[in-house]
C-alpha cells in the first residue's frame, strides 16, 4: 500500500505527499547522586568546577563530564557537539551530545581505559585517551575544539529590510536579465532610496552601470557593495573588472586580490589580475596568475591562455607564447579576437625566420597592445538565485571532519521513532495555512493566494510494514477550491521512508555529522531503489496515477534520533506529465499534547517548489493548533467520518 492517497485531480493538477515525524525517547539510568570534583590543573585535558548537578549511574561505575569550548574566545560552543566514548578493551562505544550549556556526560562507565572523540561542525575532531578510575564523584574535563580551516560558512542574510524594496529589486533583476536597462534603472533607484546601505542593491546598481559602460558609476556602487560586504567575491571581481576598464590598475589589483581571498576557487579574478599585471608589463606575475586561472578553470578559462601567451612573448619565450595563443584559438575558435590572434602568430613566425630571439621578442611585445585580452572575456552575467533551491545532490551540507557515522544505530533508532509514532498516533487535527504563488522564471511571484483549512489525519498499520494514512480538510473541497486547481496532500508520509517496513525500498547512506539550527544532526541521504516498489510518492492526473521516485536527505538529531528536517527531489523528470522538477522541504518540531501526556514530532512547515507544464510554483503549508484524538483498536482500522 502506498503511503498517502491520490485524489481525483484534473489533467493539470499534481499531488504531493510529504513527511511527518517522531516521538521523543526518554532514557533513565539507575540512581546514584554524584558530586562534582574541583578543577585539577594536572589533568591533561583539563577539569572544571561543575555546578551542582545530580547524575544517575549504577553503583560501582563512573561519571565522566565534558565541558566543550570554542577555540577563539574560550566561550562555550554555539552548537552541539557529539561525544563518542570507546572502550579500549572491548572496542565498543557509546554516543552522547552536549546540552545548551555545552556540557556532555556519560554515566554507567565501567572502570578501565577509554578513548574520547568530540566532534562539531566547523571544528577539528578532538581525540584523547583517558582512564575511568573514580566511582565516588564525577570527573570533569575541559576540551577546547580548534576551528577547521576547511570549514565553509553557509550563512546567508539579506540586507534589504523593506519588503517593497525587495520586490522592486526582484523586478529590477528580471529587467536586467531581459536587457531592459531603463526599467531596471527605475526600479533600482526607487529601492535605493529606501535601503541605500544594502550591499545587494549597491551591487545591482554597479552591475547596471557596468552594462551601460559607465565604469565610473559602476566602480562607485560596486566599491560600496564591497565595503558593506567584504566577502562578496562577485562584487569584488566585477569591481576589479570595472577598474581595469578604466585603466586604474592599482585599484584593479587591490579589488581582485581581495576577490581571490574571498573566492579562491574562481578562475576569473585570477585571469583579470593576470591581465592587470600584463598591462603594467609585469610579465612574470601575469604568467603566474594566468597559469593559476587555467588550472582552476581548465577549458572554460580559455581567455587566460591569451593572457598567458602575451605574457610569455613579453618574457621573450616566443615558442611557448605562440603555443598558448594556439591553445586559445583551439578552445575559442569563434572568439571575436581570433583574427587578431592569428595575425599576431603569423607575424611572429614570419619574423622569427630572419631575426634573433631578442629582436623577435621586442617585435612581439610591440604587437601586444593590438590584442585586447580583456575583450576576449564574455560580458559579465548576473548570478541570480534560481527560482527554486538547489537539489539535494547539488549542495553537500558541511559535516564535521573525521567523525564516523554510526549508520546502523542511526537507521535503527530513527526507524524506531517512526514505528512508535505509527503505534501511538491514531488521529490528529490541526489548523493548516496554505500559501501559494505562481512564479516567473526569475522567482518573482506573479500573484499570491492564501487558504486556511481544518486538517485531520489518521494513521494505521493494518498489517506489519503496511502503513495507511488518510487526510481530510474542512468542508467538501473540490479542485476548484485549491489554488490553480492543484491539491497537495500527504506531507505526513515522507518520514515513513525510515519506517522499518519501508526502509529497504531505499538506498541509504549516512553522510556524517552536520547540524540544523545549532543542533548536532546526522545527515542521511536516501534514494528509491529501482528493484523495489515505489510506495511513497505519486501524482494523480485525471484518473491516471504516476509513481514518482524520490531521493532526499534527512537531518536526524544526534541525541534523540528525531528527524527534524527532510528535503526530497525527483530522481528524474516525468516528461509524460510534463513534471520537470520538484523540491520538498519539511521541518518538524515537538508538539505537546497535555491531555494525553505525550509529545509527538509533527510537521510544522512544508515547502514545495515544482516545475509543472511550463509553470513554476511555490507552495508552503504551515500547521498549528494541533489536537490529538483517541480511538480504540477496532476504530483505528476505519477511515474517520466526515
Amino acid at each position: 500500500m502506498q503511503c498517502g492517497f491520490a485524489v481525483g485531480l484534473p489533467d493539470h493538477a499534481p499531488r504531493f505527499p510529504g513527511a511527518l515525524l517522531i516521538l521523543l525517547a526518554c532514557l533513565a539510568s539507575a540512581a546514584l547522586a554524584q558530586m562534582p570534583v574541583p578543577k585539577d590543573p594536572t589533568v591533561n585535558i583539563g577539569a572544571t568546577i561543575e555546578s551542582l548537578r545530580t547524575y544517575r549511574t549504577t553503583p560501582g561505575t563512573a561519571v565522566l563530564v565534558f565541558h566543550v569550548f570554542a577555540e577563539k574566545n574560550g566561550a562555550h560552543m554555539d552548537r552541539q557537539a557529539v561525544l563518542t566514548l570507546m572502550s579500549v578493551a572491548t572496542r565498543t562505544g557509546v554516543v552522547a551530545t552536549t546540552d545548551d550549556t555545552s556540557v556532555g556526560y556519560f554515566t554507567d562507565v565501567g572502570l578501565g581505559s577509554y578513548e574520547i572523540e568530540i566532534s562539531a561542525v566547523g571544528y577539528l575532531p578532538y581525540r584523547q585517551e583517558l582512564k575511568a578510575v573514580d566511582i565516588t564523584r564525577p570527573v570533569d574535563y575541559d576540551v577546547v575544539l580548534k576551528h577547521d580551516p576547511n570549514a565553509v560558512n553557509l550563512d546567508v542574510s539579506s540586507s534589504i529590510p523593506s519588503a517593497k524594496a525587495r520586490k522592486q529589486a526582484k523586478h529590477a533583476i528580471s529587467a536586467l536579465k531581459s536587457g531592459n536597462l531603463k526599467v531596471a534603472q527605475k526600479e533600482l533607484d526607487q529601492a535605493y532610496k529606501v535601503a541605500p546601505t544594502s550591499p545587494e542593491l549597491n551591487f545591482l546598481l554597479g552591475y547596471l552601470y557596468f552594462e551601460k559602460k559607465d565604469f565610473d558609476q559602476a566602480g562607485n556602487f560596486l566599491g560600496t557593495a564591497a565595503s558593506l560586504n567584504p566577502r562578496n567575491g562577485q562584487a569584488l571581481t566585477l569591481l576589479g573588472r570595472a577598474h581595469l576598464e578604466r585603466k586604474d590598475f592599482p585599484a584593479a589589483r587591490s579589488a581582485l586580490e581581495q576577490a581571490i581571498l574571498s573566492d579562491a576557487d574562481n578562475w576569473l579574478p585570477h585571469d583579470l589580475l593576470a591581465d592587470t599585471y600584463l598591462r603594467q608589463k609585469e610579465y612574470g606575475r601575469a604568467r603566474d596568475e594566468a597559469q593559476v586561472a587555467i588550472t582552476k578553470g581548465k577549458t572554460v578559462a580559455s581567455p587566460a591562455e591569451l593572457v598567458l601567451g602575451q605574457a610569455l612573448l613579453g618574457l621573450g619565450q616566443d615558442k611557448d607564447g605562440v603555443q598558448a595563443l594556439n591553445t586559445f584559438l583551439e578552445q575559442s575558435p569563434k572568439n571575436a579576437l581570433a583574427g587578431q590572434v592569428r595575425t599576431l602568430i603569423a607575424e611572429i613566425n614570419e619574423r622569427n625566420t630572419s631575426r634573433t630571439t631578442s629582436a623577435s621578442s621586442a617585435i612581439a611585445a610591440g604587437n601586444l597592445a593590438g590584442v585586447d585580452s580583456l575583450a576576449a572575456l564574455d560580458a559579465p552575467t548576473l548570478q541570480v538565485k534560481p527560482w527554486a533551491p538547489p537539489g539535494v545532490d547539488d549542495v553537500q551540507p558541511p559535516v564535521a571532519s573525521g567523525t564516523q557515522c554510526p549508520t546502523g544505530q542511526v537507521l535503527a533508532e530513527s526507524g524506531q521513532r517512526v514505528q512508535e509514532l505509527v503505534d501511538d498516533l491514531s488521529r490528529f487535527a490541526a489548523v493548516e495555512d496554505l500559501f501559494h504563488q505562481p512564479l516567473d522564471p526569475y522567482g518573482i511571484p506573479i500573484r499570491t493566494e492564501v487558504r486556511k483549512y481544518d486538517y485531520v489525519a489518521a494513521i494505521s498499520e493494518r498489517q506489519p510494514g503496511m502503513v495507511s494514512i488518510d487526510e481530510f480538510r474542512s468542508d467538501k473541497l473540490t479542485l476548484a477550491d485549491y489554488p490553480d486547481q492543484i491539491a497537495s496532500t500527504g506531507f505526513i508520509t515522507l518520514a515513513l521512508v525510515f519506517h522499518p517496513g519501508m526502509r529497504d525500498d531505499f538506498d541509504m547512506v549516512c553522510e556524517g555529522l552536520g547540524e540544523w539550527r545549532g543542533q548536532a544532526s546526522w545527515l542521511v541521504h536516501f534514494q528509491q531503489r529501482a528493484d523495489h516498489p515505489n510506495r511513497m510518492h505519486s501524482y494523480k492526473v485525471g484518473e491516471q496515477v504516476y509513481r514518482v521516485d524520490i531521493k532526499g536527505r534527512a537531518w536526524i538529531t544526534a541525541d534523540k534520533f528525531q528527524i527534524v528536517r527532510i528535503e526530497a527531489d525527483l530522481v528524474k523528470p516525468m516528461p509524460e506529465i510534463r513534471l520537470l522538477s520538484e523540491h520538498q522541504a519539511v521541518e518538524y518540531g515537538p508538539i505537546p499534547f497535555a491531555s494525553k501526556k505525550t509529545v509527538l514530532w509533527l510537521p510544522k512547515t512544508a515547502e514545495i517548489y515544482f516545475d509543472f507544464r511550463k509553470h513554476h510554483f511555490y507552495r508552503r503549508h504551515s500547521f498549528d493548533h494541533y489536537m490529538l484524538f483517541s480511538v480504540d483498536a477496532q476504530e483505528k482500522t476505519k477511515a474517520p467520518k466526515g
